[in-house]
């Protein structure tokens, strides 16, 4: 029998696959647009949704929402342990702008091990006129990052009237809140703990239940909000003066005009009494 011409030496020729498109959505305003905006461009892209299982019931029906638009199945990727496992993990350790193991542990390991080895552009819905937010969601050499807001100079209003156009509009809890992610995110303003306080008390309370306040000890006291307690913001007295403060500070962003500058979204501008933090982008957009 005559030899083969060729041999692979016990080897399959591999087949290369092909690469894959995500748009990852959080429920915020400019990821949920961006998959607006892909529609139709480029075939095959998957849509996924990283559930904490600690979202606000208006995320979830906007997700619902955004799938029926799209007609297309939306993946809900979760953690296979949740995040009350994480926090006894890390001894009650609340995450914070610094360790954020909310986000490593219930977003983005559920995402990249979705991905696994695959060659996968990522498409980020950061907009044009956001110079602060230059972070990318994950750092595997596989996972390519494209930002088309920003290559097609799409702003926020432009996100505003795609999602209006779309009959989408905004979330119900931009009504009280200026981003998406856990109810209990430690990036939320004073203001909008008041919010969660007022619309969904049994959230807040669930919450407080996670701060430890041992005031005779700076070491022991891990508190959600900077400086003070979710049970100290909550007193009737405090709630007025914050209100009070938010609204001040509205007004003097009001006044902020400069030539033909617009008004940027007053949700989005720093705070006088709280420091601004660059949230995290795959919870947050």
């Amino acid at each position: 029998m005559d030899e083969p011409k060729h041999k692979n030496n016990g080897q399959m020729n591999s087949i290369e696959k092909p690469v894959r498109h995500i748009v990852a959505l959080s429920g915020g305003k400019d990821s949920s647009a961006l998959a607006v905006y892909m529609l139709g461009k480029i075939q095959d892209v998957e849509y996924v949704f990283c559930d904490t299982g600690e979202e606000l019931d208006e995320t979830y029906e906007y997700i619902n929402k955004i799938e029926d638009f799209l007609s297309k199945k939306i993946i809900w990727l979760k953690s296979d342990k949740d995040f009350k496992y994480y926090f006894d993990l890390y001894n009650g350790v609340l995450p914070d702008v610094n360790t954020r193991w909310c986000t490593r542990m219930l977003k983005l390991k559920p995402y990249e091990d979705y991905i696994g080895n695959d060659s996968v552009i990522s498409y980020v819905g950061i907009r044009a006129d956001e110079p602060h937010r230059t972070g990318y969601i994950s750092t595997k050499s596989n996972i390519k990052a494209n930002f088309p807001f920003i290559e097609n100079n799409i702003r926020h209003d432009d996100v505003i009237r795609i999602l209006d156009e779309a009959g989408l509009g905004l979330p119900k809890y931009y009504e009280w809140r200026s981003r998406s992610g856990c109810y209990f995110c430690f990036f939320q303003q004073k203001i909008e703990w008041v919010g969660l306080l007022e619309k969904h008390p049994v959230l807040f309370k669930k919450a407080m239940d996670y701060e430890k306040t041992d005031l005779d000890s700076d070491e022991t006291r891990f508190t959600w909000s900077q400086d003070e307690s979710l049970e100290e913001l909550s007193n009737a007295k405090r709630i007025s003066q914050i209100k009070k403060d938010y609204k001040k500070r509205q007004e003097r962003l009001k006044n902020k005009f400069i030539e033909n500058q617009k008004l940027k979204d007053l949700w989005n501008d720093a705070t006088d009494d709280e420091d601004f933090e660059v949230a995290c982008n795959i919870c947050h957009l």
